[in-house]
């Protein structure tokens, strides 16, 4: 259509070439595959002149207003291009969004005022297409899917206790041992109560008995602090009351998981702007996390 209508304005195929960008041949070769995709003739060619057919005349006129409203679409896809914009529903774990971030969101919003946020914590693992979020984060060794994920930090589970807790039963030296403490377990842990560990002999699992079983990491660690009984739960969680000594992390010559912390989105190809902005954010809050600096120091 572009084609066409160089030709009719420029009044000739040679004259179109330039505003065409095309050769001679191609200008041809355009013109005469769109009168055999219309089935009707659109020129009348002498060797002296070209014309319009009455159908050229009116498909001619056509094109002006289709070509205009294709310009006019891309030049406000170019502009909206340049801010992102729109609904943004976003999933994340309820204790690392509560503790981590829920600070970011306020800078997020303030650098992207067209993009409206919705923001749902929950430690159940959704179905992100099915429950239409755009993107959520996840916590966990991740399998192969058809999802692609982009890694935020790294997270380390940490076996740890309150110091009167260890005082009233002991202070277990192996993971056999926590057969004979009082466990407190998070319910979404991919083992369950299954519980392994990288030793200086290689990995040991232990099959602990949890006295009180919860589906948030916030319950076991007050439940831990409380002196109820060993946790098993991420530095991000634990690190301010290892480092002021409420908790003390136990068996450290026994490593328990190291988990990596992801946005996870439905597809590379098509990224909506407010996506990929979202993702770089959390990309570049994230990349010095607070309880990783924390562990450092001590």
């Amino acid at each position: 259509m572009k084609t066409f209508t160089a030709v009719v304005e420029a009044g000739s195929f040679v004259g179109a070439m330039d505003s065409a960008g095309l050769s001679k041949p191609a200008v041809s070769r355009h013109v005469n595959e769109l009168e055999a995709h219309l089935g009707t003739r659109l020129l009348q060619r002498t060797t002296r002149r070209l014309s319009l057919t009455s159908e050229g005349q009116a498909y001619y006129q056509r094109c002006k207003e289709i070509l205009a409203a294709v310009q006019e679409a891309e030049g406000e896809v170019g502009v909206s291009a340049l801010q992102a914009q729109g609904r943004l529903r976003i999933g994340a774990p309820q204790t690392f969004g509560a503790l981590h971030l829920s600070a970011l969101w306020g800078r997020f919003a303030a650098d992207n005022p067209q993009v409206t946020l919705d923001i749902v914590l929950s430690d159940r693992v959704v179905d992100l297409v099915e429950e239409g979020y755009d993107l959520v984060i996840r916590i966990a060794r991740l399998s192969d899917s058809s999802l692609v994920s982009r890694e935020l930090a790294r997270t380390r589970m940490v076996l740890c206790a309150s110091p009167d807790y260890l005082a009233r039963q002991g202070t277990p030296m192996h993971p056999q041992e926590l057969t004979r403490h009082a466990v407190i377990s998070y319910s979404y842990w991919s083992s369950g109560d299954n519980w392994s560990f990288a030793g200086p002999a290689g990995e040991v699992t232990v099959r602990t008995h949890s006295r009180i079983h919860a589906n948030n990491g916030d319950t076991c660690r007050a439940a831990a602090l409380a002196h109820q009984g060993i946790i098993l739960q991420p530095d991000f969680l634990v690190h301010e009351d290892l480092r002021s000594g409420a908790l003390v992390e136990l068996m450290p010559d026994f490593r328990a998981a190291e988990l990596g912390i992801f946005a996870v989105y439905a597809t590379r190809k098509q990224l909506p702007l407010k996506v990929r902005r979202l993702v770089d954010f959390l990309v570049d809050a994230l990349h010095a996390p607070s309880w990783a600096q924390s562990r450092q120091r001590a």
